[in-house]
């Protein structure tokens, strides 16, 4: 059984900034690809920003520069730094993982809501 936590989601002002932390845990013999996407009500979840195990990265266009996603692969953990916030990054924010036990599958953590006040 594999389970991703996240934790780090809240309300903060318009320019504010986030720190999302997620972590997993249970039968893992090793972790490919790890990110965070969001959804907003009415839309379809989107990638935000994902890291490979060697630290490639990639972001959505919407979020170049102004967050950055990083990833403790001896703590199976990935954070994604998030500055200068906009309303429009109001969602809730899922982890994810590709995760390798005795297949490759992916996991979602439960989601956290980030909320950014104008």
């Amino acid at each position: 059984q594999v389970q991703l936590v996240e934790s780090g989601g809240g309300l903060v002002q318009a320019g504010g900034s986030l720190r999302l932390s997620c972590a997993a845990s249970g039968n893992i013999f090793s972790i490919n690809l790890m990110g965070w996407y969001r959804q907003a009500p009415g839309n379809e979840r989107e990638l935000v920003a994902a890291i490979t195990a060697a630290g490639a990265t990639n972001y959505a266009n919407s979020v170049k520069g102004r967050f950055t996603i990083s990833r403790d692969n001896a703590k199976n953990a990935v954070y994604l730094q998030m500055n200068s916030l906009k309303p429009e990054d109001t969602a809730f924010y899922y982890c994810h993982a590709n995760i390798l036990f005795r297949s490759w599958l992916d996991y979602w953590g439960q989601g956290t809501q980030v909320t950014v006040s104008s």
